[in-house]
């Protein structure tokens, strides 16, 4: 499998929104339905606008799997990605993790997974992060208490 990192097109944009409207894949990150306005508005105006950020479209034998983060909060660089569910269980996020590794030496690195993730959380473990804390948490978006991993890659 080709699995490669290339910039965010507007294209994609609608593509992740696509995948996120999935309830499977929400119920497994713990996430929060977003309409089309907020979603997109998100992406342009937050996350590609900053130009702290890093974002890719992970593109797997020539198709957009998903998307792949790095970015600061609350003083840490984080790396986060989101897999629509064709994708999952073929190595695509632990290839392109390893590329987003490549491309960012900032080190540390973190990441809040679920701790029910255990797929996200052996990608990133794979990748050479290690598991240094916990936070539980209500998220008000949710509506519910949610349990959280935190992961970092020294």
């Amino acid at each position: 499998m080709d699995v490669e990192l290339r910039p965010v097109t507007d294209a994609d944009v609608e593509l992740f929104y696509e995948q996120q409207l999935d309830p499977e894949a929400r119920r497994v990150a713990v996430f929060p339905l977003r309409d089309h306005d907020t979603f997109t508005t998100h992406w342009r105006e937050r996350i590609l606008a900053d130009e702290a950020n890093y974002a890719w479209t992970i593109v797997a034998d020539g198709e957009v799997a998903g998307h792949m983060l790095c970015f600061e909060r609350d003083g840490k660089r984080e790396v986060g990605y989101w897999l629509g569910r064709a994708y999952w269980g073929r190595g695509i996020a632990t290839a392109a993790l390893a590329a987003l590794l490549r491309e960012v030496t900032e080190r540390p690195l973190y990441a809040y997974v679920v701790r029910s993730n255990v797929a996200s959380i052996r990608v990133l473990e794979k990748c050479g992060f290690t598991t240094i804390g916990s936070k539980r948490h209500l998220d008000e978006r949710m509506g519910e208490e949610i349990d959280e991993a935190l992961l970092e890659l020294r």
